[in-house]
């Protein structure tokens, strides 16, 4: 594509801010139309505060408007597929937040709707746009450690979303570890053969209604012999804690740390360092990465580093890690 793309934001929530935000101030060759939201305040607020001529509450307008050719979909989980449906329909590009569907069934559907109608779907896992597992990334295909044996991936919330956010989420498995299946995958160069998962309840007793669970843990068996392990959690109550480690056969890349700032205080009770608070400060820089990946593969006609099939994997994934916790067994992918 040549010339500025012009893109609308669907959903406005925090995440989907921080994308239009992005967008209209910080990623090169994307103009940013229009804005999308739920509620007529949130929409018209959003437009102003951005610079944004174009508003509305219904995402049928950006669809049907010639003049937009990509649309960023940040909307709740049990909408992704409606709109991505609609999107490749009237030949939108998309940029999709994860998952890319509530159900397996339905991302199959989206997968083969988008390579029909030939527009760009990329899915938002950030961390693959993260500088630590970017390199992480290159170290392994370098053959920095051997070959990938094992994957350790932890994910800590400092605390649950509320009820309302869980009760539509489609469960830990789907909301939070899905990041982790997916960068698992991408690291270790394999896809995921079995899941055997466990979870329990230990501080949000709502989470029983929705057979969800505050704190999970998965192991995962790779088609190339390797293994993993996944840990969920909604209980950190110290800070934001995203780690991943990949074992090799010649040694081991640690990623990430907890650090909010590089820097220790060392004084008569210790030696002390502040925590990354919550997940907007860890991937400040992911976020605006993948943007600007979105829209280079629109301009320059290339495939997105985590496309439609990489969500639909992802999915997958999580999928049988829920039917494992709830069976009790060992799910076959």
């Amino acid at each position: 594509m040549t010339g500025e793309i012009r893109c609308a934001a669907i959903g406005l929530g925090r995440l989907g801010y921080w994308h239009a935000e992005n967008l209209q101030t910080k990623v090169k060759s994307a103009k940013l139309v229009k804005v999308v939201s739920s509620r007529t305040e949130t929409a018209e607020k959003a437009a102003r505060e951005l610079g944004v001529e174009g508003w509305t509450t219904n995402p049928n307008e950006v669809f049907t408007d010639p003049n937009i050719d990509a649309v960023i979909i940040s909307t709740p989980t049990d909408t992704h597929a409606q709109y991505v449906k609609m999107a490749a329909q009237f030949g939108k590009h998309i940029f999709v937040e994860k998952p890319i569907a509530k159900s397996v069934e339905d991302a199959r559907e989206l997968v083969r709707l988008v390579e029909e109608s030939g527009i760009t779907c990329q899915v938002g896992f950030m961390r693959r746009f993260d500088p630590a597992y970017a390199e992480a990334k290159k170290r392994i295909d370098a053959g920095d450690i051997g070959k990938p044996i094992y994957f350790k991936g932890v994910s800590r919330d400092p605390a649950s979303p509320p009820e309302s956010y869980i009760k539509h989420s489609g469960g830990i498995f789907l909301d939070l570890a899905v990041h982790d299946f997916d960068i698992a995958r991408y690291l270790m160069g394999s896809e995921v053969r079995s899941v055997r998962s466990m979870g329990s309840v230990q501080l949000h007793p709502f989470m029983n209604e929705y057979l969800d669970v505050d704190q999970a843990l998965s192991y995962l068996n790779f088609e190339s012999g390797a293994t993993g392990d996944v840990e969920s959690s909604r209980n950190a109550g110290y800070g934001y804690d995203i780690r991943g480690e990949v074992i090799g056969t010649e040694g081991t890349i640690q990623i990430s740390s907890l650090k909010h700032h590089d820097l220790r205080i060392l004084n008569r009770r210790g030696s002390s360092h502040d925590i990354i608070p919550e997940f907007a400060t860890k991937f400040k820089d992911a976020f605006l990465l993948e943007m600007v990946h979105f829209i280079d593969c629109l301009r320059n006609g290339t495939k997105p580093s985590c496309t439609e099939v990489d969500g639909l994997r992802a999915l997958e994934i999580a999928k049988a890690a829920t039917d494992a916790y709830l069976s009790n067994k060992e799910i076959i992918l």
